[in-house]
């Protein structure tokens, strides 16, 4: 049998890729796919609104969204171990920019640091998170090198939501139900999840759903009161909406639900729902009802490309 060789994997020193922590690691971190690279690792699409954003006399180092939505997210690097003095500053910055999350980018982070976010995570609400993350770069003999993103403190997810629900109607209860039940099925579907993510559940009667486009994104809706279930497509162009809504006949018989569509003072679109039964108390029901709006969701992203394809 011949002898197998394998490569032996060596940690590289940050600084050997990036001197200079404004100048280089931001700038390179900053560009679309080393951004997508930290957003899985976060599990969160994140999209560039801008680099060295002023907040009074400091400034974030990255500003991002959340694709598809107006979310911001602070992003904070620090080439370095954990300090105190960074610590204050993911805070301040939230502030500064009504931030929903702050991802605190670094080389080594130090325990009292580590227990800092986690209880910053746990004395917030779900409308903002916390999220600690290490660097490195390897590399395997002369390979080129790599980096790696390790999430070491986020939000408990499960844990919000259920100190939330001691505040909630029964009402409110019943859709952040739907909703985590809606996410643990999209999630596990391979085809809806290689192009598209769910947003964190909440008691809320819809869910953005981004699909990595600025002018449109498509949502998902459950009513309580109504008892039924339906998906949307929401445009900031209103010319495009129009576009959607002259073709609502069609997009009607292509997801099988009625289209209603609506005018808002900032996004124009069509909305379509499909009436449930006893949707409040048939839970067993909802799985059925969340793989026809996953399918419908999926049709609407086809949709919604196709048209912003042809108007380029």
């Amino acid at each position: 049998m011949p002898k197998i060789e394998l490569g032996k994997i060596e940690k590289v020193d940050l600084r050997d890729v990036w001197p200079h922590e404004a100048h280089d690691f931001t700038k390179w971190l900053s560009e679309e796919e080393n951004l997508a690279l930290l957003g899985t690792a976060c599990n969160l699409d994140l999209e560039l609104v801008d680099t060295e954003s002023a907040v009074g006399s400091f400034s974030v180092d990255i500003l991002a969204c959340e694709t598809g939505t107006d979310r911001m997210v602070v992003i904070e690097n620090q080439l370095e171990e954990t300090n105190h003095d960074h610590l204050g500053k993911i805070i301040t910055y939230a502030a500064g920019k009504d931030a929903n999350t702050v991802i605190w980018v670094v080389a080594r982070a130090r325990d009292e640091h580590k227990r800092a976010v986690e209880w910053l995570n746990e004395h917030t609400d779900d409308e903002i998170s916390f999220l600690l993350v290490e660097i490195e770069v390897w590399r395997i003999g002369g390979s080129q090198a790599a980096p790696r993103f390790n999430v070491l403190e986020c939000p408990n997810e499960w844990a919000r939501a259920e100190r939330s629900k001691s505040n909630m109607s029964d009402t409110d209860k019943i859709k952040l139900n739907f909703w985590q039940t809606f996410r643990e099925a999209a999630l596990s579907n391979q085809e809806f999840s290689k192009t598209m993510r769910p947003q964190k559940p909440s008691a809320k009667h819809w869910m953005d759903i981004s699909i990595g486009q600025k002018i449109c994104h498509v949502v998902a809706l459950f009513s309580v009161q109504k008892s039924s279930v339906g998906v949307e497509i929401c445009c900031n162009d209103k010319d495009l909406a129009q576009s959607f809504i002259d073709n609502m006949p069609y997009l009607e018989n292509l997801i099988g639900a009625q289209g209603v569509p609506y005018d808002a003072t900032h996004t124009s679109g069509i909305r379509f729902y499909r009436h449930c039964n006893n949707l409040k108390s048939d839970t067993a029901s909802w799985p059925e009802w969340i793989t026809w709006q996953l399918h419908a969701l999926m049709l609407l992203r086809k949709e919604v490309l196709k048209v912003e394809s042809a108007s380029e």
